[in-house]
């Protein structure tokens, strides 16, 4: 009989271990800016998409609500943006970069590179492979769940 409860065989593991070491890694190259990592994921949404409402922002960065409220207010107090009513329905919110979130962009601009050099033992294709069966597992989790075969 197989063991699945075997912490070495947990796909999941792997994931939680990697988010840990992502976040360690990305801690220096973000200080210079002070902001964490989903602060920093928020700012590249919106050096992309500037003046985007916030369901928009939550939709294209995979962040929950809740945690996307907290962000933004703590991207509002350092300065990075503003939130603002829409002109067309009240109940909408727009974020907008503020001048100072637009030239943090050119500060930030060396942060994909100094961590790619550290993974430097991935090559780009790997890389890119790595993305490709990333996407498809989130995919596949934000399915219903399935029930397991019984034996």
């Amino acid at each position: 009989m197989k063991d699945s409860l075997t912490l070495n065989k947990q796909l999941c593991h792997r994931f939680y271990t990697v988010s840990n070491a992502f976040s360690r890694a990305y801690r220096p190259l973000l200080k210079d800016l002070d902001i964490t990592y989903p602060q920093y994921v928020v700012l590249m949404s919106l050096w992309e998409n500037e003046g985007i409402t916030i369901s928009d922002l939550a939709g294209h960065t995979k962040i929950d609500s809740g945690a996307m409220s907290l962000i933004l207010k703590k991207l509002e107090s350092k300065g990075f943006i503003t939130v603002s009513r829409a002109t067309s329905d009240k109940r909408i919110r727009i974020v907008s970069l503020t001048a100072y979130g637009r030239s943090c962009r050119a500060r930030a601009q060396t942060i994909p590179e100094q961590m790619r050099c550290n993974l430097s033992n991935i090559s780009d294709q790997e890389a890119s492979t790595l993305i490709e069966l990333i996407d498809k597992l989130s995919n596949e989790l934000n399915a219903p769940l399935c029930e397991p075969e019984q034996s």
